[in-house]
């Protein structure tokens, strides 16, 4: 995934900028950047491997050495950034968030003509972020530019450009991602995620609409380009990647984990379904807030049979050997084991992509004790890799367990009956939840239905990017 943050004000605002880009620390692991425009000074910008040290420790330093009016910072899953880039358009910085599935084309296209360059990274990939700015260039204003890059670009691509007086914000064409704007009295910020910038000082000011651009001062926002009429903002945003306290088309995503959770064992009731424990808890973190919701309206116990350590885990600290990664999830899980020793335990988690880390923590239950583990999912069997936001992304969507599973069932007959599998309702579906639970030890599994994520969302359906459940665009 990834995040943005960015000011444009009357007054040095590298401090804003530092800070509410560490806020999106949670949306990313591996790149950290930050740029920013001073009149005496023109553009500056630091980028950092973060994979081991978080971003605010990284950068803290680099404040000394900056300083502007403007700036915009990123957190980055995929590529260093933002990037300088000088053209026929001027001098700017841009940072993207997106997914490009055709770049190699792209890139090709772009190598069709003669006198253009692209630096590989170490993968030896181009910077896809570099790839958008090439697009961009290719037209006479910035504006036809974006639209132009968003309209080749297969994927998508929120895009945030730093200029000499201004900064220009364009939301990806389906507004799979959120681009808000906030303002207090000196300027105007930009941001992924809204709680960073209330921590600030900013109040809301503005909400992008799918494929809006706009022009970005301290004196507030100009509209470059109308939003269209079509969206696809990804559902993921409140299952697991939205921070708590953000909202999205006005839909904030704690209370649509609670409500997630309270419809899920509202189901589970109707059907009788429900299993008789002793404690409803979530797995660390984002799954807390879906089991409390679940407990509230089963009306079971909640508890926390373990909690994650941190203080000295970094969250992007993620070693490259499988073994060693294991390893470093278990140490970060503490029992209580007053609360696992003898129990029945039904947990709740955010989502199941590829089951790794439940089973480590199936059998973290059961060496200490636990009598029964049931495992309930705040979202349908993910099927499909995402093709927009580098979620569940994978080299094979075999890795997913769900499909995983399906082809051990059935073999490649079963990948033609997805929509079924999916269905807990259906015989396949039910199968599928049986094969999962031998494979991974739980003593019954439910996943969340399509319908109970929608309602708990409350956008209109066709609003909503689903297709990582449906394989449907």
């Amino acid at each position: 995934m990834g995040g943005f943050f960015g000011v444009i004000s009357r007054k040095d605002c590298k401090y804003d900028v530092f800070f509410g880009t560490d806020y999106h620390s949670h949306l990313g692991t591996r790149r950290g950047g930050l740029s920013f425009y001073d009149e005496n000074r023109g553009f500056q910008r630091q980028i950092h491997n973060i994979e081991n040290t978080p971003f605010r420790t990284k950068f803290e330093a680099d404040l000394n050495k900056l300083s502007g009016n403007a700036g915009i910072g990123c957190i980055s899953d995929t590529d260093p950034q933002p990037l300088l880039v000088r053209s026929h358009l001027g001098m700017f910085a841009i940072a993207t968030v997106g997914l490009i599935n055709n770049a190699e084309e792209l890139v090709a296209q772009t190598f069709a003509g003669p006198g253009h360059q692209f630096m590989a990274m170490s993968s030896g990939k181009v910077n896809t972020t570099e790839l958008t700015a090439a697009l961009i260039n290719q037209k006479e204003t910035l504006v036809e530019g974006i639209r132009h890059a968003q309209q080749v670009i297969d994927g998508s691509s929120t895009i945030l450009i730093l200029t000499e007086n201004s900064i220009v914000a364009a939301r990806d064409k389906l507004g799979r991602v959120p681009v808000l704007i906030g303002q207090n009295p000196e300027g105007c910020c930009v941001s992924f995620e809204s709680f960073a910038y209330h921590k600030l000082g900013y109040q809301d000011y503005y909400e992008l609409g799918p494929g809006e651009i706009v022009r970005i001062t301290p004196e507030g926002v100009q509209q470059l380009a109308a939003p269209g009429e079509k969206m696809k903002i990804c559902a993921f945003l409140w299952t697991y990647y939205g921070y708590p306290n953000s909202n999205y088309e006005g839909k904030n995503v704690e209370v649509m984990r609670y409500r997630n959770g309270e419809i899920m064992a509202r189901e589970e009731v109707k059907n009788g379904t429900l299993p008789d424990v002793d404690y409803v808890a979530g797995v660390p973190d984002s799954g807390l807030p879906h089991a409390i919701g679940y407990a509230n309206h089963s009306h079971k116990a909640f508890a926390r049979p373990f909690v994650k350590y941190t203080p000295t885990w970094a969250r992007s600290f993620m070693p490259s050997n499988q073994q060693m990664r294991n390893l470093v999830a278990e140490m970060k899980q503490i029992p209580v084991p007053e609360l696992i020793q003898d129990k029945k335990l039904l947990f709740v988690d955010d989502s199941i992509v590829r089951g790794t880390q439940l089973r480590e923590t199936v059998d973290f239950l059961y060496k200490r004790g636990a009598k029964e583990v049931h495992m309930r999912s705040a979202c349908p069997p993910i099927m499909y890799g995402c093709k927009y936001l580098n979620f569940s992304s994978s080299n094979s969507e075999m890795e997913l367990l769900a499909r995983k599973m399906v082809q051990k069932i059935e073999g490649d007959e079963g990948q033609e009956h997805l929509e079924e599998y999916a269905d807990s309702k259906t015989a396949r579906g039910q199968c599928l939840l049986k094969t999962i639970c031998q494979e991974l030890g739980f003593d019954s599994l439910g996943y969340q239905s399509l319908d109970g994520v929608l309602e708990a969302i409350g956008l209109d359906k066709d609003k909503v990017c689903t297709y990582c459940w449906t394989g449907k665009e």
